[in-house]
């Protein structure tokens, strides 16, 4: 490969992996479809190898475009730094967010390393409660910004994210089909347990609760090791879990808003600003590939 692989280039690949579409991608690297198109070209033709297998929807990745792009996630991670190191102006200090352990556990992987690449000199300090909690800390100032479940205790928030609150159970057991329904769901605090308790009240489904716990991974164990019946957004669902829905017997579920919440009473700050972007442009990518598959 005699030639120089070009940055822009290779950012554009990024961007096409994480969005899995040329057109988000084009979006994104604020270029037109034809002008990204043109960079997978010559990228390709760099590489000497073809790097996507299109299926008409999205565009996979091939074995080789697979390796490439832990290449080009490091060379363009290390461009970001090296610039945002010698650049006066960059954010510094320290911001603290707070999300549930379920949100933290799905969405701050990808937020937080978005964010540390952007602004490698902010500290941010992470607090995982419930969404109750993390209101009265935020009430407090004790957090600077929350994701949070939307619920009507919470009208400031912002509604970033909305998807199915679905029924699981195991893909190897039929809990569904005992007359007293086995549920793991989190506390009495907790607003999905307060939905599927109401839903299936309404329906004249008889249950027992038999977990409960504000810990999703505790949750989902007690799921897949076929004990209990458990409700969980989309997003959350986990090999090995089956979905129920009305043809089960199961009445469908009001959907899963996630907010974004601001301390009370705080002044606006570049910080947290600069977070609250990363949230929200984080959540839609997780739409949009959701959407592909």
């Amino acid at each position: 490969m005699a030639n120089m692989l070009d940055l822009d280039q290779l950012r554009t690949f990024v961007a096409i992996a994480d969005s899995g579409s040329f057109t988000r991608a084009a979006d994104t690297v604020h270029k037109t479809q034809s002008a990204v198109s043109m960079q997978m070209r010559r990228l390709e033709e760099r590489i000497g190898k073809p790097i996507f297998g299109r299926d008409g929807r999205s565009a996979k990745l091939t074995e080789d475009g697979e390796r490439l792009l832990g290449y080009a996630r490091r060379m363009v991670r290390l461009s970001d730094e090296t610039v945002a190191a010698f650049d006066d102006d960059e954010l510094s200090g320290r911001v603290r967010l707070g999300t549930p352990d379920d949100y933290a556990d799905r969405f701050l992987p990808e937020i937080l390393a978005r964010f540390s690449r952007s602004n490698p000199r902010v500290e941010v300090t992470v607090v995982c409660e419930p969404t109750l909690q993390l209101v009265d800390c935020l009430r407090a100032g004790e957090l600077d910004l929350g994701i949070i479940t939307n619920i009507k205790e919470t009208p400031m928030a912002e509604v970033v994210r909305q998807e199915p609150l679905l029924w699981v159970v195991s893909n190897h057991h039929r809990l569904e089909e005992e007359e007293v329904l086995p549920l793991a769901l989190g506390r009495n605090t907790c607003c999905w347990r307060r939905t599927a308790i109401d839903a299936l009240q309404s329906s004249s489904r008889k249950y027992r609760l038999l977990y409960a716990s504000n810990n999703s991974t505790a949750l989902a164990a007690a799921v897949l090791a076929g004990l209990a019946i458990s409700v969980q957004p989309e997003s959350a669902l986990r090999p090995g879990m089956r979905v129920l829905g009305e043809s089960d017997g199961f009445p469908r579920l009001a959907p899963c808003e996630i907010g974004l919440l601001r301390a009370w009473n705080q002044p606006s700050s570049p910080i947290v600003d600069a977070l609250a972007e990363h949230i929200v442009s984080s959540l839609d990518n997780l739409s949009m590939r959701i959407a592909a598959e």
